[in-house]
């Protein structure tokens, strides 16, 4: 890496932590964005509308028309509520404030006439008292507002249970509520909040929150109470954090279960706004009686009553961008909940959003710096698809609201800033260099400098390299007895397996030969101890193989193990791109190349599966290895000594093979001298083995065939006796 090139990621990489900062604190201006992206997949995929046990009663214009304008008499509210009692509505929800007293009522218009006898006021009708008459031991539930005078709070109706820690303090805090009509607030059923988005400057209501407190209690919203009232509930079990207070994630209302937000809220799935949904209050008042098609709707039904005449503003903002009564909302939540179609933003969202912005940001800042502009282009844009694929995919199938957004606008300020950089300083070296050579050089061959293309050139460098040759035994055999198809993936298995190793210890894979793998260390780059690793390379072949035997995962069955043998050996090698002009590989020729294949080959004379050359054993320390003869490999005019690798530094270590190694050491000194009590001897380390590894058995068995290769020999023979 260049100094240009740790001055851009230094630069990338505080532009990274800037935004992830930046979105930790989350400003209202990702709030906003957040927002709108979720109301237009609502808009591409709203709730469907289906008929629920849920009406709305509109103090519509027609019904203002018929009964005069607002507010009513509540005697005639009082006989709302015996109609729709009548007609079985399960529960009665007024989306409207009873703070004060009816001004209408015959008492209060009469007291406020002059000269009239105080007597005869309190002789008349009250029509509060007619309303909360007719709401006693009835399924009623009144709404309370909000207020920023006094310290009032009204009863609860309800029982609260908890489990996890206390979320009392989670949700918006409740000051102070307008005060309800005392006898009133004393015979209704229930009491909630009317509430849609307190303290919420955004006109579209996204989520509703469900409860209040004030601290130390809980008030619930208008729905959630109708909803309880209507099921007869007394109760609502609130889920918290397992370990930490403060926080909401579930409320259980009678038999339904609502995911809620850290604050208590309700994420609104909102549905087309329908005529389905209302039934005029006009039509419940008739004076000959409902109709019995407005009966057969409100039976069983959670009635909301509420207004959506224009002139008493209770007009809303859906997210789908409909203006709606305040009240259809409230319904709307019901129906959700009904439903079960929720939709929920999880309390790891914003983790997993700022997550996503550091570590994408620190993907493109490396891509953008070390590739391509293109390259990093096509990046940038896989990303921004990913992250609004997985973030559409995720609400359409599980309901989960993640922001694509704040990933995508951050990735493209970085990639922007990144590529600026490079456009700007990195690519001044270019610049620089035709400035300078353009005086001496032709136009092609400068361009063929500009873009460095010395490392694609022919040939190569002499390096010592250690290098592994692996072979699979009898493959001719498994070949034969096994499809095409199955041999290609008996091939597939073994060699993924085995080649993972050469990658793991630092090593250079060359290529596969069919059944084979040649494999170097210490190329392209030094490789320290590169002798040992290709060492611990072998062993780890040898203990993958076993493993993959036990399991058979070959399919050959448990008495049909594949065996491999492994040849190592350090030399000087020619490593470099080899081939033609248009296509060549980098690869590894030489003496060194050679020695290792013969080796891997002698395997099967040796009847051991790891064998190396002497010049690499002379650089492994502290591995068990035995001496396995002096082969006259073909294509070489000397001898090889070469070593088995019995296991490494544990097996090294042990006693057992350390009584082998002085009863192998014996034998080597028999065999050279030619002494009879060679046989004695190898009779003897063969039970030695058996304590150590059962893959020794064979080598010691084809040891008194091979007794030539332990005997002093020329340091040269004629190659003919060689080949």
């Amino acid at each position: 890496m260049t100094r240009v090139q740790q001055i851009g990621v230094v630069i990338g990489l505080a532009i990274v932590a800037l935004l992830t900062v930046l979105r930790a604190g989350d400003p209202g201006i990702f709030k906003l964005i957040r927002g709108v992206t979720f109301d237009e997949y609502q808009r591409l995929v709203p709730r469907s509308f289906e008929p629920m046990p849920v009406r709305v009663i509109d103090i519509d214009e027609a019904s203002l028309r018929e009964f005069g304008q607002w507010p009513w008499p509540r005697d005639r509210l009082a006989l709302l509520v015996d109609r729709l009692s009548a007609m079985g509505a399960s529960a009665i929800a007024f989306d409207i404030l009873f703070a004060e007293p009816d001004r209408l009522s015959p008492r209060n218009v009469v007291a406020e006439v002059a000269g009239v006898d105080p007597s005869l006021a309190e002789k008349l009708p009250d029509n509060d008292e007619i309303f909360a008459g007719a709401i006693a031991e009835k399924p009623v539930v009144l709404g309370f507002g909000l207020s920023n005078v006094g310290n009032y709070r009204p009863p609860v109706k309800a029982g609260f249970a908890f489990t996890g820690e206390s979320p009392v303090s989670a949700p918006p805090y409740l000051g102070a509520s307008t005060p309800l009509r005392p006898q009133l607030e004393a015979n209704a059923a229930g009491l909630g909040h009317i509430s849609l988005n307190p303290g919420n400057p955004s006109p579209v209501v996204r989520a509703v929150p469900l409860f209040l407190t004030d601290g130390e209690q809980l008030y619930p919203n208008l729905a959630i109470e109708a909803l309880r009232v209507a099921q007869g509930a007394s109760t609502y079990v609130l889920s918290g954090a397992p370990d930490r207070a403060g926080i909401m994630t579930s409320v259980k209302i009678g038999e339904f279960v609502v995911p809620l937000t850290a604050a208590g809220e309700l994420w609104l799935y909102v549905s087309p706004d329908r005529a389905e949904r209302y039934i005029s209050a006009r039509q419940v008042l008739a004076a000959e009686g409902a109709s019995p098609a407005v009966a057969a709707a409100i039976d069983g039904s959670i009635v909301f009553v509420g207004t959506s005449a224009a002139g008493l503003q209770d007009i809303r903002v859906t997210a789908l961008g409909e203006n709606v009564p305040g009240v259809s909302l409230h319904a709307q939540a019901i129906e959700q909940i009904l439903s079960g179609h929720f939709l929920s933003r999880p309390d790891w969202a914003d983790g997993l959003e700022i997550l996503v912005i550091a570590v994408l940001g620190c993907l493109l800042v490396v891509v953008t710096t070390f590739v391509s502009p293109a390259v990093a282009l096509i990046c940038g844009l896989l990303i921004t698809a990913m992250a609004l694929v997985a973030s559409w995919l995720s609400f359409l199938y599980a309901g989960l609201l993640l922001d694509p957004l704040a990933p995508i606008v951050s990735g493209s300020i970085i990639h922007f800033a990144a590529t600026s950089f490079k456009i700007l300083v990195i690519d001044r070296e270019r610049r620089e260099v035709r400035r300078a050579f353009g005086h001496y050089l032709s136009p092609s061959l400068l361009h063929r400098i500009e873009h460095n293309r010395d490392a694609l050139r022919l040939g190569g460098d002499d390096r010592e390299l250690t290098v592994m040759f692996v072979d699979v035994r009898n493959f001719t055999e498994i070949s034969e007895r096994l499809a095409p198809t199955d041999v290609v993936a008996f091939l597939n298995t073994l060699l993924d397996a085995l080649s993972r190793h050469v990658v793991a210890n630092e090593g250079t894979l060359d290529k596969f030969i069919g059944d084979s793998i040649m494999a170097f260390w210490n190329a392209p780059v030094d490789v320290a101890d590169h002798q040992t690793k290709a060492v611990r390379t072998a062993l780890a072949m040898r203990e993958t193989l076993a493993e993959l035997n036990a399991g058979d995962a070959f399919g050959f069955g448990a008495d049909q193990e594949v065996g491999i043998g492994i040849g190592v050996h350090t030399g000087l090698a020619c490593v470099g791109n080899m081939g033609a002009k248009t296509r060549f590989n980098y690869s590894a020729v030489g003496d060194a190349v050679n020695v290792a294949a013969r080796i891997e080959s002698s395997c099967k004379e040796v009847g051991f599966d790891i064998l190396i050359s002497d010049s690499t054993a002379r650089s492994v320390r502290g591995m068990a290895l035995i001496e396995a003869g002096a082969l006259p490999l073909k294509g070489k005019s000397s001898r090889t000594q070469i070593l088995a690798v019995v296991g490494d530094e544990r097996v090294a270590a042990s006693q057992e093979f350390a009584a082998l190694e002085v009863v192998h050491r014996q034998l080597m000194q028999a065999l050279q001298s030619h002494s009879r009590n060679s046989r004695k001897l190898m009779g003897t380390a063969k039970l030695r083995a058996v304590q150590v590894t059962g893959g020794l058995a064979e080598f010691y068995k084809r040891l008194s065939g091979r007794t030539d290769h332990f005997r002093e020999v020329p340091e040269r023979v004629e190659k003919s006796a060689v080949d």
